[in-house]
C-alpha cells in the first residue's frame, strides 16, 4: 500500500482528479443502489430512515471511498444487513458493492482515458 500511495503521489494532477472522480462516481452508485434496495415496510415507508442517512466517507486524498450508516443512532441498519431471529436478513450493502464492482474499474479507465486524450 506504502508504495501505491508514493506512485499515486507522482501521478500528474490531472490524472489524480480522474481517479478521484472515478471513486466518487462509484462510491455514489453503491450508495444509490443501497438506498434502492433497503426493506421498507409494507406502506412503503422506511421506518428507521436507512435510506436518507447512507453516506460517503472519503480518505486517502479521496481515492478511498466508505459507503454505509456511520452514526451511533443508525444502529438498527445492522439489523437488516445481517437480521435477527425474528426478521429475516436483507443485506444490501454487500449487494450493492458486487454490482459496481465489475463498472468499477472500467469507470477509473475511462477517466483515465478522457484526461489522456
Amino acid at each position: 500500500m506504502a508504495r501505491l500511495r508514493e506512485r499515486l503521489e507522482d501521478l500528474p494532477d490531472e490524472i489524480t482528479d480522474a481517479l478521484k472522480k472515478g471513486v466518487r462516481e462509484s462510491a455514489e452508485a453503491v450508495r444509490d443502489d443501497v438506498k434502492a434496495h433497503v426493506r421498507v415496510d409494507r406502506s412503503g415507508r422506511d421506518n428507521h430512515h436507512l435510506k436518507d442517512t447512507v453516506d460517503i466517507r472519503y480518505r486517502d486524498n479521496d481515492l478511498v471511498a466508505e459507503v454505509g450508516w456511520f452514526e451511533q443512532e443508525d444502529y438498527y441498519a445492522v439489523f437488516q444487513e445481517r437480521g435477527t431471529r425474528r426478521t429475516p436478513a436483507n443485506p444490501t450493502l454487500i449487494p450493492a458493492l458486487e454490482r459496481e464492482r465489475g463498472k468499477y474499474r472500467a469507470r477509473l479507465s475511462e477517466e483515465v482515458r478522457r484526461v489522456l486524450r
